[in-house]
């Protein structure tokens, strides 16, 4: 007879990264009850739990069915779209601009949603090659385009306060699908659109 896997959930409980918060505080030499660290672990606790919301959230919650039939077949572009995230090898911020593209077929997504996306996408443990991908592919499910095209680029806090310490080195990904991924003129297009206009 085989057994069945025992799998643990762990809710999340309010007060919980806030108690272990003190013991952190101890291991680095503090004294977590003075004045100025009193209440630290539980701001700790609510920042965090707000820089990881996008865990909480669907892709569905987002668009919100905001989708609508359009016959439109040229470039939809958001550029400098500011994002803020947390590097999950260090938990140390990177942030940044994305820009995002899309070519419709038949509909067309509201153009708030798509900077949410990029929100809900940023507040996750993150890298930035998988938000990318993340929001090219989250798209491109949604509203079946003839391409998405995702490019990111961010400064990241574990480049520039640890290891290496390079202050302006930023680093650029992206992702690009279906007719930004096959058509060269369609990718150059994207590419001039979000270009800085002194450049």
């Amino acid at each position: 007879m085989k057994q069945k896997a025992i799998i643990k959930v762990i809710t999340p409980r309010n007060g919980g990264i806030a108690s272990r918060m003190k013991d952190v505080l101890g291991m680095l030499g503090e004294d977590a009850s003075r004045e100025g660290l009193a209440s630290t672990p539980e701001r700790y606790e609510k920042a965090i739990r707000y820089l990881t919301s996008g865990y909480h959230t669907s892709v569905e919650e987002v668009v919100n069915g905001a989708l609508f039939t359009v016959k439109f077949d040229e470039m939809v572009v958001v550029k400098d779209i500011e994002f803020f995230s947390l590097c999950e090898h260090h938990l140390l911020p990177f942030f940044g601009k994305a820009h995002v593209a899309y070519l419709p077929s038949n509909k067309v997504v509201g153009l708030s949603k798509i900077a949410r996306l990029v929100n809900m996408f940023a507040r996750r443990l993150q890298i930035q090659e998988r938000m990318t991908c993340q929001i090219a592919k989250s798209i491109e499910e949604k509203i079946a385009p003839q391409g998405v095209g995702v490019i990111i680029e961010a400064r990241h806090l574990c480049m520039q306060m640890r290891g290496v310490e390079k202050q302006h080195g930023s680093a650029v990904t992206s992702a690009m699908l279906g007719a930004f991924r096959e058509n060269k003129q369609t990718r150059d297009e994207f590419l001039a659109l979000i270009r800085p206009k002194n450049s």
